[in-house]
């Protein structure tokens, strides 16, 4: 799959993908008919790619079959925009008809797609790569699960680690004006302000091409370090102009910020980009053996049609999804009747081991409860790596803090962006 697929050529590729595989004929059962979504077009089409080959992948190598029953996948792209995600979604359920949705990609695609989830009987969404907080912490949908960790759990240990272990005491945050990099600016802030850290906010809204003005602000501030909150083409655009403006101050990445969506393109922004640290589900160099046989079994099969030198977060999260849907596919031996109540309640009970190794279980929300990774970029066998240095086990939607008194703070947003001091 080449890096500049069109929408139309991706879900040709679905279709190859449901008819080219060779798999059991199982006359009795009929096919799932599991639906794909994800960003194929706009600033995060590099990512949807890379989710699709990873899904791609991990269906191939169980030749399609689970619980005696074949796996149809139908590709569907969005870009981004919930309006167009739930369009998309609609598609897959009336015209497709899909048993299950894997997606969206993006955090407004994804409280879209929980509140469409509501008006489905027999259907169930698992989530693709979505983080915004809200699509499982407010208002949750019976039967819309996310084995993923979401955004503000990304940035768990980060805030400290910055505020006590490098001593800064003052950052500026440049970060997109929307659901996904509030959380991840919230799960920051959190611990950052606590430990009595101050913050200067820069938002910039999705799809924004001209940083300069902000540069200009940050570079002469007082800031101890920038913290960059965006992703796609907006994250290439900031540090692309950071880099030609001659900004030096240390960089903390946002989750997707330190990935090979962003280290595999050409340009200045990978200079300034060594040593940035990050927080998130994900790294280059992970210190575990199932990391390391699914990083290999990547790179053999993507080398030659566009593949990263590792698996982006983005394919990641999707491949951590799909675990959850196969095993509850598997507890259920492939039953989706009686409007899938056992297959969800399978689903709500499912323990899975993600590719990076860390185990994932589900809250009564069902969310995701797993490891997040402390990373650093580093120029490793002549190219730039991120590396996990760190761990936080077993991270929780609400940073542990105890559920009431998390909800209690709102909603992340621009307005609401979790800098909340310490108590006395």
């Amino acid at each position: 799959m080449s890096a500049s697929i069109t929408r139309r050529a991706a879900l040709l590729g679905g279709v190859s993908l449901a008819g080219g595989l060779a798999a059991p004929v199982i006359a009795q059962n009929a096919p799932i008919r599991l639906g794909g979504l994800t960003t194929l077009e706009g600033p995060f089409a590099t990512g949807g790619q890379d989710s699709f080959r990873c899904v791609q992948m991990e269906l191939e190598r169980i030749n399609n079959t689970v619980g005696g029953r074949r796996i149809e996948f139908i590709r569907e792209s969005s870009n981004a925009q919930a309006d167009v995600a739930l369009a998309r979604a609609r598609k897959l359920i009336e015209q497709d008809n899909v048993d299950i949705i894997l997606g969206p990609l993006s955090g407004a695609e994804g409280i879209a797609l929980r509140d469409y989830s509501r008006t489905l009987t027999g259907k169930t969404i698992v989530n693709g790569s979505s983080g915004a907080s809200d699509t499982t912490l407010r208002n949750p949908s019976p039967n819309f699960f996310r084995f993923s960790t979401d955004g503000t759990q990304w940035m768990a240990g980060l805030g400290n680690h910055v505020y006590r272990n490098l001593g800064i005491r003052e950052v500026a945050i440049s970060a997109g004006d929307y659901a996904f990099p509030y959380a991840q600016v919230f799960g920051f802030n959190l611990e950052f302000c606590r430990a009595g850290g101050r913050v200067q906010h820069y938002w910039a809204p999705l799809g924004t091409t001209d940083f300069s003005a902000q540069i200009a602000q940050i570079n002469r501030s007082n800031a101890g370090a920038v913290v960059v909150v965006h992703g796609g083409t907006d994250g290439l655009a900031f540090m692309t102009q950071y880099a030609q403006a001659g900004g030096n101050k240390p960089l903390i990445g946002g989750s997707i910020m330190a990935d090979q969506t962003m280290l595999s393109a050409r340009g200045p922004h990978r200079r300034v980009m060594v040593g940035m640290l990050s927080g998130g589900p994900i790294a280059d160099v992970i210190d575990d053996q199932n990391w390391r046989e699914f990083v290999e079994r990547y790179r053999r099969r993507w080398a030659n049609e566009g593949g990263f030198q590792s698996p982006s977060i983005h394919g990641v999260n999707y491949t951590t999804n799909l675990y959850g849907i196969l095993a509850g596919l598997r507890a259920v031996d492939g039953d989706l009747s009686g409007n899938q109540a056992a297959f969800q309640r399978a689903l709500a009970a499912a323990q899975v081991t993600a590719p990076t190794g860390a185990a994932v279980r589900l809250d009564h929300n069902r969310q995701a409860i797993s490891d997040i990774f402390l990373n650093r970029i580093e120029e490793r066998d002549g190219r730039a790596q991120v590396v996990a240095f760190d761990r936080t086990p077993q991270v929780n939607q609400t940073l542990g803090t105890p559920e009431a008194q998390f909800l209690a703070l709102g909603a992340p947003s621009r307005d609401n962006p979790g800098c909340v001091p310490a108590a006395t």
